[in-house]
């Protein structure tokens, strides 16, 4: 009898298992009608690089489960596969590219495209050669990709299904943009950090009469779309204001002053320059008022041909400086207040967000909520602990 070696050699012993599991099919998915079904979806993991320890817990504790269901006589299937990622890809790759010299702009959509799917081959092959190393139970043979002609026919069909059912629609709303990407990010993937800046407190000056309204804002450079100055109709320093006109500075604009509960008297000055095509609060206060929406930026975050020639092309923040310098010039920048503010932040660019007004497609999620909340109610869907059921509500019962 062999003498075991004193130290555990993986290498010697794990990769005949493998080999011996590969040779005899052993986790071949074989439908069974007879038997009761069991199947888990694996967590697809990004073809952004390689597993790390936490897909290592995941895979290990859904094989445990497989495992044990398949001894209990279940036909079980463990669907592998791999994730595209989108952005987090396209990111990868667009740094490989620069530091080879180049961008993805010279390099050309469909060069960079058969870059993207090249970078794909090689981590979806570490992917896969890791997940075999370690033993899953998986039949992979079944392996798929999010991108594969099949999945991407299927959300055509899905997609023109919801579009004919009236459940996706087009509309134009703000979106967290995110210049530097030059795409719509969600919610989700924007992170607030707090960052020093000022308050510009600035003169709007009355169309008649002398004397001037004065607010207060972090971002001078979007006055340009300003459509209102809002107060508080309880502030008893501007009730004798409302329905009146002011100048919008820099421009040969008027724009009225209106009431709106949205106005907190304590903050600021109490005077609110409305900007809804860049600001999500006024972007409401502007629906309520049925103001229009002038959007003074192009993609890349540079004013547009909305301003004045001068200021056309401008970068924003390049814009702010001379916005400022211009109200400073004109005396109309009454005071600079330092202040602490939570700017919002591309998770993945760490770009600025910019509040973009676009044209979007949206998919009614609270009519199909309905049916989701219903299976789980009715106990057609179970949750394992049950207490997930309690998050799954509040995430449904309040989508949008």
């Amino acid at each position: 009898m062999k003498e075991l070696e004193k130290t555990y050699s993986p290498k010697n012993i794990e990769e005949k298992i493998l080999d011996l599991w590969e040779a005899n099919h052993s986790f071949k998915f074989v439908e069974k009608k007879d038997n009761p079904p069991f199947t888990i979806l694996m967590p697809p993991p990004n073809v952004t690089g390689s597993l790390h320890i936490g897909h290592a817990l995941t895979f290990t504790l859904q094989d445990i489960l497989v495992r044990y269901k398949r001894m209990q006589g279940f036909e079980v299937l463990w669907q592998p596969g791999m994730d595209h990622a989108g952005i987090t890809t396209q990111m990868v790759v667009e740094r490989l590219v620069e530091s080879e010299g180049k961008s993805r702009k010279e390099l050309g959509r469909d060069a960079f495209l058969n870059r993207v799917w090249q970078w794909k081959e090689e981590s979806g092959g570490m992917i896969l050669k890791q997940q075999r190393a370690l033993g899953y139970s998986a039949d992979w043979s079944l392996e798929r990709f999010t991108m594969d002609p099949r999945a991407c026919d299927v959300v055509v069909d899905v997609f023109v299904k919801l579009y004919n059912d009236g459940l996706i629609y087009k509309d134009n709303r703000l979106v967290n943009w995110d210049p530097k990407m030059q795409t719509a990010v969600s919610d989700l993937e924007v992170n607030a950090v707090e960052t020093k800046g000022n308050l510009w407190h600035i003169a709007y000056p009355f169309v008649e009469g002398d004397g001037s309204i004065v607010v207060a804002t972090t971002r001078p450079e979007t006055l340009f779309g300003d459509v209102a100055v809002a107060v508080h109709p309880e502030d008893e320093r501007y009730q004798k204001l409302i329905g009146k006109h002011v100048k919008l500075p820099l421009t040969d604009r008027t724009i009225p002053i209106i009431p709106d509960a949205y106005c907190n008297p304590e903050k600021g000055t109490g005077a609110v320059k409305i900007t809804p095509a860049h600001d999500f609060n006024d972007f409401e206060v502007g629906k309520r008022h049925d103001l229009p929406l002038i959007n003074v930026f192009d993609s890349f975050a540079c004013l547009n041909e909305e301003v004045p020639q001068s200021y056309q092309g401008l970068e924003r923040f390049d814009a702010r400086k001379k916005v400022v310098a211009d109200l400073e010039a004109s005396g109309l920048l009454v005071h600079i207040e330092p202040t602490i503010q939570s700017l919002p932040h591309a998770e993945r660019s760490h770009a600025i967000i910019e509040p973009r007004l676009t044209e979007q497609w949206y998919v009614d999620a609270k009519t199909l909520a309905e049916p989701a909340l219903a299976a789980v109610k009715e106990k057609r869907t179970q949750f394992v602990p049950e207490n997930w059921a309690n998050t799954y509500y509040n995430w449904l019962e309040n989508i949008q």
